[in-house]
C-alpha cells in the first residue's frame, strides 16, 4: 500500500480528525508568515487569521456538500445556482459585519467610523471583492483535495466492482466446466462397468483424486502449475483405462520455476483432445502429443491430436474451447494468444500466456 492509499484511507477511517488537522495546518501555515516579535501584533495576526479560516471553512462546506454534489447530478441546476448565489451573498454580508462590528473594534484604536447594516448589505462590490473571492480562495484548497481523494475512492470502488463481476463470471465458466467434465468421466467409467471390467473400481479412484482437485483445489484464481501437471497426468491416466495399447499419449513438461496459472484451463483443452481425437477415432491408432513449458514467466502449451474432428463449440448450450478463451480473456487480456491448426490428419492447439502479467495485477 502507498503512503496516499494509506493517507486516504485514514482520512475515510477518521474524518473529523482528519478535517481538524488539514484546518490547523492551514492556519500555521499562514500563521508562520507573521515575523513581528510584537505580542499586540501577533494577537491581532492570530485573530485575523482564525476569522478569514472560519469563513473560508464556511465557505469550503458550503460548496463540497451542499452545491458541488448537486451539480454532478442530472437533475435541473437553476436552483442550485441561485442557491449558491444567494448563500455566497448570505456568507459575505455576515463575514463583513462580524469584520465591522466584531474584529475592528477589538483591532482598531477608536475613534473611527463603522458602516451601518444598510451600507454593507447593499454594497455589491465590497461583498464580492473584499470577501466573497477571499473566501472562495482558500475553500478552493480544501475542495480541490476533497475533488482527489473522492474520485480516487469512486475509481478504486469501479475496480473493485469490476473484479468481483469478473469473478463471479469466472465461477459461472467454471460451474459449466465442471459438470461437463464430470459428464464425459463418469459415462466413460459406465461404459467400463458394463463390460464388468476388471479397471473400473481403479477409474473410480482416480476420478475421485481428479474431483478433489477440481472441488476443493481450484477455487482461486490461480493455482500451482505443478498442481495443473498432477491433474492433467490423472486424467489423462483415467482416459487410458480405456483404450488398449493403439492410443498413444504422450505428456512433455519443463519448468524452471513452479509458477502460477489459472486453474482447468488446460484440462479443458486435453479433455476436448482425448474426446475428438481419440474418442471419435474409426480404427487407425490416435495419438495424442503434450508439450509444455514455462521459461522466464513465458508460458507455452502445446497440444496435437491426430484425426480430429474437433470444432469450435460456440453453438448455444455448448462449452468447450469457447468456455476457454472467454476466461482467457477474463484473467489475461491482450497477454496471451491462442491458435488452432487444423488440418485432414491432426488438429493442434497452441497456448501461450505471460504469467508475469498476473503478478503486476495482484
Amino acid at each position: 500500500m502507498t503512503p496516499f492509499e494509506k493517507l486516504i484511507n485514514f482520512s475515510t477511517a477518521h474524518r473529523i480528525t482528519t478535517h481538524v488537522i488539514f484546518w490547523v495546518f492551514i492556519f500555521t501555515m499562514f500563521f508562520s508568515k507573521n515575523t513581528s516579535s510584537n505580542p499586540e501584533e501577533l494577537k491581532i495576526d492570530i485573530l485575523y487569521t482564525l476569522y478569514y479560516e472560519v469563513f473560508s471553512i464556511i465557505g469550503a462546506y458550503f460548496l463540497s456538500y451542499r452545491i458541488l454534489p448537486r451539480l454532478m447530478t442530472s437533475q435541473k441546476h437553476n436552483w442550485v445556482w441561485a442557491e449558491f448565489i444567494i448563500g455566497s451573498y448570505i456568507v459575505s454580508v455576515i463575514a463583513r459585519i462580524t469584520m465591522v462590528y466584531g474584529v475592528e473594534p477589538i483591532t482598531r484604536k477608536p475613534p473611527f467610523n463603522q458602516e451601518s447594516i444598510t451600507e454593507i448589505v447593499t454594497d455589491l462590490p465590497t461583498l464580492f471583492v473584499g470577501y466573497l473571492l477571499h473566501i472562495l480562495s482558500l475553500s478552493i484548497f480544501f475542495i480541490f483535495i476533497k475533488l482527489i481523494k473522492d474520485q480516487y475512492i469512486i475509481h478504486k470502488r469501479s475496480l473493485l466492482l469490476e473484479k468481483q463481476k469478473a469473478e463471479t463470471e469466472l465461477k459461472i465458466l467454471k460451474a459449466q466446466l465442471n459438470p461437463h467434465f464430470l459428464f464425459n468421466t463418469l459415462n466413460n467409467i459406465y461404459s467400463l462397468s458394463v463390460v464388468n471390467s476388471p479397471i473400473t473400481s481403479q477409474s473410480i479412484a482416480v476420478l475421485s483424486e481428479i474431483l478433489d482437485c477440481i472441488l476443493y483445489r481450484c477455487s482461486s484464481t490461480y493455482v500451482p502449475l505443478t498442481q495443473e501437471i498432477t491433474l492433467l497426468e490423472n486424467y489423462i491416466s483415467l482416459e487410458k483405462l480405456r483404450y488398449d495399447d493403439r492410443l498413444s499419449v504422450v505428456f512433455n513438461h519443463e519448468m524452471d520455476h513452479n509458477g502460477m496459472i489459472a486453474p482447468l484451463i488446460l484440462l479443458s483443452l486435453v479433455e476436448n483432445a482425448f474426446k475428438h481425437g481419440a474418442g471419435e477415432d474409426i480404427g487407425s491408432a490416435p495419438k495424442i502429443e503434450i508439450d509444455l513449458k514455462l521459461r522466464n514467466n513465458n508460458f507455452d502449451f502445446t497440444i496435437r491430436n491426430t484425426i480430429c474432428k474437433m470444432e469450435f463449440e460456440t453453438e448455444s448450450g455448448k462449452i468447450g474451447l469457447n468456455n476457454i478463451i472467454q476466461q482467457l480473456d477474463k484473467i489475461y487480456p491482450e497477454n496471451y494468444t491462442f491458435n488452432v491448426t487444423k488440418t485432414d490428419h491432426d488438429f493442434t492447439a497452441v497456448l501461450k500466456i505471460n504469467l508475469a502479467s498476473q503478478y503486476n495485477l495482484a
